[in-house]
């Protein structure tokens, strides 16, 4: 698998009776067996506001790779993929609840997440070999 694109973004309010303004999603673009899928995952922006709680990041940027400010919003979806491959088949995932969204976050390998965005600015994608390598193994 080939990872293309990791981005995540604020919902805005489409019309004054929605409730996008509590949404972020966030997308993970990838490449299998010569097809390009996109895994789009909304969840509840508060979560924003705990990353601190399970990740080993303090502040958002949480972290800077050639240039480019990676945010919190960025990795959900990617870390989402990494940890729950079935999620190649999916378009679409959604988290509302804050131990689901918690435990995708449970055992990552963060500092391999450099890695990729490194890869995305200067290769334009990077090779996902297993996911795997992003879970930290019991020793």
């Amino acid at each position: 698998m080939r990872i293309r694109r990791c981005h995540g973004y604020e919902l805005e309010k489409a019309q004054p009776n929605t409730s996008e303004d509590f949404f972020n999603r966030s997308e993970v673009t990838f490449v299998e067996d010569g097809e390009e899928k996109t895994l789009h995952v909304l969840y509840v922006r508060y979560f924003d506001e705990l990353f601190p709680s399970f990740t080993p990041y303090k502040q958002n940027p949480i972290f800077t790779v050639n240039g480019r400010d990676v945010y919190f919003k960025d990795i959900v979806a990617l870390v989402c993929l990494l940890k729950n491959p079935s999620f190649r088949h999916r378009k679409r995932v959604y988290i509302n609840e804050e131990k689901e969204f918690h435990r995708y976050f449970e055992h990552i390998e963060f500092t391999k997440l450099q890695e990729v965005f490194a890869a995305l600015e200067t290769k334009g994608e990077y090779e996902l070999a297993s996911p795997l390598l992003f879970i930290v193994q019991p020793s």
